[in-house]
């Protein structure tokens, strides 16, 4: 698919940005919105040239959650404009807990940054903590909001935000469904770095183009894959995983890429396989 209705999609020097694309509605949620990311972030891992993928929004918000007329038409019966599993998973290898509606972030197998350029609510948030690095605007502002809309922990947050942030922490913010600025997002462990919204697009795309130039692009399908499924394990399992996967890297050009450049004091040139 290459005519995106709710999107834009652009690739350059390596990465792919995926730009949620309703700036009217603040990139509010809907179900053809759901249906072009999903297919961006296929394109993304279906082409060998991209290996970092960076999903923000257009205009002055990241996402404000669900669409409030797709919510009417729920409170009203009609459920036609919400957004619903997809028939088949992202990816059969994944598992099972990553090939749920809004969980298969984690089963793409390349790195995913969220670029939270303004205003993240609801849906939104669930999506951005989804994502595998944050980096925010200083513009930024974050709610859960399902508390003040009769809603509940939705899509797994319940799971993933004490995670990031702990139990009580998380507790407080679902509770209160508050808003919470960039900077204590960034304190709360919400964010991993927080840039002045004057340079926050060429920050976020500087830091893309360093993971997609200067490591390897299997030892980051591969680590994502570690991180994400050590979440669902014990440390026993998390290290036979990766005494697996240290064995199949000594045999990878990657593995002699990255032992050659670093004795010849040169940039990596990595392939990825």
């Amino acid at each position: 698919m290459s005519n995106y209705s709710d999107i834009l999609y652009a690739v350059d020097a390596g990465v792919a940005t995926i730009t949620l694309n309703r700036p009217d509605r603040l990139n509010a949620w809907c179900a053809s919105l759901d249906a072009d990311v999903r297919a961006g972030m296929r394109a993304a891992t279906d082409d060998p040239a991209v290996r970092v993928i960076v999903l923000t929004g257009a205009g002055r918000g990241f996402c404000a959650g669900a669409d409030m007329n797709v919510l009417q038409g729920i409170q009203d019966g009609d459920t036609s404009t919400r957004p619903t599993a997809p028939e088949t998973p992202w990816d059969t290898s994944a598992h099972p807990d990553f090939q749920k509606q809004y969980s298969w972030f984690p089963a793409v197998p390349k790195p995913i940054i969220g670029a939270i350029n303004g205003p993240c609510a609801g849906l939104g948030m669930v999506l951005a903590l989804y994502t595998d690095i944050r980096i925010a605007s200083d513009l930024a502002v974050f709610s859960t909001a399902f508390a003040r809309r009769g809603l509940i922990a939705e899509h797994g947050i319940s799971w993933l935000l004490p995670r990031l942030i702990g139990m009580a922490n998380a507790a407080e913010i679902l509770f209160s469904a508050r808003r919470i600025e960039a900077a204590e997002a960034r304190s709360l462990g919400l964010v991993n770095r927080v840039v002045p919204h004057a340079n926050f697009a060429t920050e976020v795309q500087s830091y893309a183009r360093m993971l997609a130039v200067e490591v390897s692009p299997r030892s980051l399908a591969a680590m994502k894959r570690e991180i994400w499924n050590a979440q669902l394990s014990g440390l026993g399992a998390a290290i036979d995983a990766a005494n697996i996967d240290m064995k199949a890297s000594f045999a990878t050009d990657d593995f002699k890429e990255g032992v050659a450049h670093y004795l010849e004091k040169r940039p990596a040139a990595f392939s990825g396989r």
